[in-house]
């Protein structure tokens, strides 16, 4: 049996481990360190949401899977309606078992009742369009100076709220954290 919750006390180290090696696996020992370094320093930022940072646990309390959403802007504006979506994680070897998809809906449920009406999200959009993403560039939301995605479509936007984005407007900036900058 499968459980999702947010973060308690005695995961968060664990989580940070989780992350670290996921991001290694998959793209290389440096990426675990910057995603770990993301995840540290949402933690400490004013935009960390503990109920919304998630995790997939089997019987035994072995993380499975992480999700991490956090408040975000565009411009300075829109924090208390909009989620930054990074990262998500799932244990290699259970990938393609709906993992990722069974912690973003159950981010986007939460995030709604409690009044969030959007998520940024940057990645694949092979792997977000299904969840309902779009690229934010049709919403005159914009990569800030510093951003170097692979292409536009890459920074997506997800309305928990028909019609939230049509009045988001402006600049993603990263820089706010300087692991991603």
């Amino acid at each position: 049996m499968r459980t999702i919750k947010p973060i308690e006390k005695k995961f968060l180290e664990p989580a940070l481990d989780f992350v670290e090696e996921v991001f290694a696996d998959a793209v290389s020992p440096e990426e675990g360190k910057i995603v770990r370094a993301l995840v540290q320093e949402i933690r400490a930022k004013k935009y960390y949401i503990p109920s919304l940072e998630l995790l997939m646990l089997d019987d035994s309390e072995r993380i499975l899977g992480y999700a991490n959403f956090s408040r975000y802007h565009i411009g300075g504006k829109f924090e208390d309606e909009l989620l930054l979506l990074s990262p998500v994680a799932v244990r290699t070897e259970f990938q393609r078992q709906h993992i990722s998809k069974d912690l973003i809906e159950h981010g986007f449920a939460s995030a709604a009742r409690m009044g969030f009406r959007a998520v940024l999200v940057e990645g694949n959009p092979q792997n977000y369009t299904a969840r309902g993403f779009v690229p934010c560039h049709k919403f005159k939301i914009t990569p800030g100076p510093g951003m170097h995605l692979p292409h536009p479509d890459c920074l997506m936007i997800k309305e928990l709220e028909p019609g939230a984005a049509e009045k988001m407007r402006g600049s993603v900036d990263w820089s706010f954290y300087g692991a991603l900058s």
